[in-house]
């Protein structure tokens, strides 16, 4: 894989993470009324992130199985199914903001520290 493509892969994959955060916390405190607007928002970015992050993993590991991988893929996967549960349990969502927070920072830290690689 080129530099260029890696690091354009790279700020797509960020910035999609980004708007998936930004717009799922943006669930639990908006009205009913953008519900439609914000799934649709954060179903896009989802499926940007998770394609961004194989296509990295296919040219960087060369889809080398490795737990980090494994684990970020479970924290998106949490991630993406949080924005739809904000709306429909508002009287749990200062508990599904702190799952959010530790499934954003799980995933954060498993690209950083990349634990469990030989």
């Amino acid at each position: 894989m080129k530099i260029h493509e890696l690091n354009f892969l790279h700020l797509f994959h960020v910035s999609a993470v980004l708007v998936l955060v930004a717009y799922t916390f943006f669930a639990f405190a908006g009205p009913a009324e953008t519900r439609k607007r914000v799934l649709m928002i954060t179903g896009i970015a989802s499926v940007l992130v998770l394609l961004t992050g194989v296509r990295m993993w296919q040219g960087v590991f060369a889809f080398q199985a490795s737990a980090w991988i494994f684990i970020k893929l479970g924290c998106w996967l949490g991630l993406s199914a949080l924005t739809g549960l904000a709306y429909r349990k508002r009287e749990q969502a200062n508990t599904l903001m702190i799952v959010a927070l530790v499934l954003a920072i799980t995933a954060l830290a498993m690209v950083y520290l990349k634990p469990f690689t030989s």
